[in-house]
């Protein structure tokens, strides 16, 4: 059983930063990849990022591209999210993932192996 624990989040004004964490424990290694998502109020479920386990891939989603970094310590079994130059568009809940994919796709409910329980980002004007 893999469980993930998201840390992080909190309340921050646009044009600040915040960093999120994805700790994972239990049967690590069964992933390809971890990704971060997120989801605001009446919205659906949306990619974030993802970075490939072995060897350290990152992939971005345009809205955040330039703006957050996405990162991981194998070690610890960890997966950061560095988000800065924040915008009000950025609050959501935001949720972490393992992923069977190297890479992102249309589909990600295929690929998606477990989830976190979630944390609350708040980008006020």
């Amino acid at each position: 059983q893999v469980r993930l624990v998201e840390t992080g989040g909190g309340l921050v004004q646009a044009g600040g930063s915040l960093k999120l964490f994805c700790e994972a424990s239990g049967r690590t290694s069964e992933w390809n990849s971890m990704g971060w998502f997120r989801q605001a109020p009446g919205k659906e479920r949306e990619y974030v990022a993802m970075i490939t386990w072995i060897g350290g891939i990152q992939w971005y989603s345009n809205p955040v591209k330039g703006r957050f970094t996405i990162s991981k310590n194998n070690a610890k079994n960890t997966m950061y999210l560095q988000m800065d130059s924040l915008k009000v568009e950025d609050t959501a809940v935001y949720y972490c993932a393992t992923l069977k994919t190297h890479r992102p796709v249309v589909r990600w409910s295929d690929s998606i192996m477990h989830w976190g329980h979630g944390t609350q980002v708040t980008v006020s004007s």
